[in-house]
């Protein structure tokens, strides 16, 4: 059974940074590409980034690039997302999710297992 747990959500100030970590277990790590997904109260989950599985390729939302970055530790079986100066609006509850075999795709469906999410506030 593969589980993911996300860990580094908090309350973080307009043009301060955060860093969240998701860690897998359970799972043959370098098999999967890795996503982040968000969920703001009463909005659907969107797509903010994602990495392929040997960490070469990385892709973001629109709305996110310049601002966020994911990486990949294999060695570690953790994926991290860099939110540096974020705005109000990006403040949600963020899963990662794991995509077997995959090529780190932006919709949701195409992925197989997913965290319990962190929440990220963001005070103004």
């Amino acid at each position: 059974q593969v589980e993911l747990v996300e860990s580094g959500g908090g309350l973080v100030q307009a043009g301060g940074s955060l860093r969240l970590s998701c860690v897998a277990r359970g799972a043959t790590f370098i098999r999967y590409a890795m996503g982040w997904f968000r969920q703001a109260p009463g909005k659907e989950r969107e797509f903010v980034a994602s990495i392929e599985k040997n960490g070469d390729s990385t892709r973001y939302a629109d709305s996110v690039k310049d601002r966020f970055t994911m990486s990949r530790d294999n060695a570690n079986n953790t994926v991290l997302l860099q939110m540096n100066n974020p705005k109000p609006e990006v403040q949600a509850v963020y899963s990662c999710a794991g995509e077997f075999e995959g090529s780190g795709g932006s919709q949701a469906i195409d992925y197989d297992y997913w965290g319990q999410g962190t929440e990220v506030t963001v005070s103004s």
